[in-house]
């Protein structure tokens, strides 16, 4: 991402926090509980809402969100250590994570797929998942509008797809989903699931995407 994501990511966001995003975060992270890993953490707009986790690591590709994002990991209610490292190579060691999180980031992550196959790695047998995403519509006109505009709204935002099937992948990758929550119409889901062991997911042709045990 440009440098200039980086600087304007929080002004561009503020209506959105303020119209309810903000609470959907402190909903959802209140219940990341032990080590909690969370990739994509952008400007660590998340750090204030881990109340009950015991540590959190939080990692982001792009040096400009790290940087902006240190200084609230100092302020967070519980420590939160920064790394920068791409969410489809993490370095960390099999099952180490009670809890995942992703909040709008799989639509940017250039390979969705791997990234959920190393957080079902990384993650402790029936471990805890926990996302926010946007995601394709299932209503044809919405849908095949959201289509028409991704070419566009990537360049414009950052690389950020506005038409992935998430909810789909997260399954594919082995996680069993026990709660959906559609917002805004459905444009956006708040996912919770759980890493099942052992996991073997397949694409649409039959082939491993990722095999976990």
């Amino acid at each position: 991402m440009g440098r200039w994501f980086a600087a304007l990511y929080d002004t561009v966001m503020a209506p959105l926090e303020r119209g309810g995003f903000r609470d959907i975060r402190k909903q959802l992270l209140h219940q990341a509980r032990g080590t909690v890993l969370e990739i994509g953490a952008g400007t660590g707009v998340n750090f204030p809402c881990y109340t009950e986790a015991a540590h959190v690591i939080a990692v982001d590709p792009d040096p400009g969100m790290v940087a902006r994002s240190v200084p609230r990991a100092t302020q967070a209610p519980v420590p939160i250590a920064v790394l920068r490292a791409r969410a489809e190579a993490l370095p960390f060691p099999d099952h180490t994570f009670d809890t995942v999180v992703g909040t709008l980031v799989f639509c940017t992550i250039p390979d969705p797929r791997q990234a959920l196959c190393e957080l079902h790695r990384l993650s402790k047998p029936a471990g805890t998942a926990l996302f926010f995403e946007h995601v394709r519509v299932h209503r044809p006109l919405v849908g095949r509008l959201q289509d028409w505009l991704t070419p566009l709204w990537k360049r414009m935002a950052g690389g950020c797809h506005l038409n992935r099937n998430t909810l789909a992948l997260i399954k594919q990758a082995g996680f069993e989903v026990t709660c959906i929550e559609p917002q805004y119409q459905e444009l956006f889901l708040v996912i919770e699931a759980k890493a099942a062991f052992p996991a073997i997911s397949l694409n649409l042709h039959g082939a491993p995407l990722c095999m976990n045990q």
